[in-house]
C-alpha cells in the first residue's frame, strides 16, 4: 500500500466494485464523469477485469487510514509508456464528498508521488469540466497549469460546457 498522511492507495479489489458502483452512480458525482450513464454490475465488472490485464491503466482504491475503509478510487489513465505521461483521475467516494480539503489533496500527492518517482513519468495531465471548481482548484493549488481547452466538448444540465486540461511535469 502506497501510504500519505491520511490515506493508503492499493490495489482495487473485487469486494470494493459494489462501492464504486454505487458511487458512481450518484448524479452528484456522475456530473463530473465522462460516463454519463447509470452503470450496471456487468459494467462494472467488465471494467474491473480491463484494468486487471491492461498495463495502461493503473486504478487504486483509497482507503481512510485511520480506519481502513476504501472512500474513493485514483489513478493513472491512458499511461503512454513511451513518451511517460498519463491522465490523472481522482474522486471520494464517501458522503459524496467527490473532492474535499483532506483526503483528495493526500491522495493526490501520493499518486503523483508514485507516478514521478516510482514509474518515471515525465507528465501527468487531467481533463477538468469547466463547471467542476471544486476539481480545478485541486489540480491548480497541487500546482498543475492550465494548458488550453476545448469549447462545448460536454454535453450536462441542459448546456454545453468547456473541457479544460491542466498538466504538471516531473521537473514542476
Amino acid at each position: 500500500m502506497l501510504k500519505g498522511t491520511y490515506v493508503g492507495l492499493r490495489a482495487i479489489e473485487r469486494a470494493d466494485l459494489p462501492a464504486l458502483l454505487e458511487w458512481r452512480n450518484q448524479p452528484e458525482l456522475r456530473q463530473y464523469f465522462r460516463e454519463y450513464r447509470e452503470l450496471s454490475r456487468e459494467h462494472q465488472d467488465n471494467w474491473y477485469e480491463r484494468i486487471l490485464n491492461d498495463p495502461s491503466n493503473l486504478m487504486f482504491a483509497i482507503i481512510k487510514l485511520e480506519n481502513n475503509t476504501i472512500i474513493g478510487a485514483c489513478g493513472l489513465c491512458y499511461i503512454d509508456w513511451k513518451n511517460r505521461n498519463a491522465e490523472v483521475s481522482i474522486y471520494i467516494g464517501e458522503d459524496l464528498l467527490y473532492v474535499d480539503e483532506k483526503y483528495a489533496p493526500d491522495a493526490l500527492d501520493v499518486l503523483v508521488e508514485y507516478a514521478f518517482n516510482e514509474l518515471c513519468l515525465h507528465r501527468l495531465w487531467v481533463e477538468v469540466f469547466d463547471f467542476d471548481l471544486k476539481k480545478q482548484s485541486l489540480f491548480i493549488n497541487f500546482g498543475f497549469q492550465f494548458e488550453g481547452r476545448h469549447c462545448q466538448k460536454y454535453w450536462t444540465k441542459k448546456q454545453w460546457h468547456d473541457s479544460l486540461y491542466y498538466g504538471l511535469l516531473n521537473a514542476e
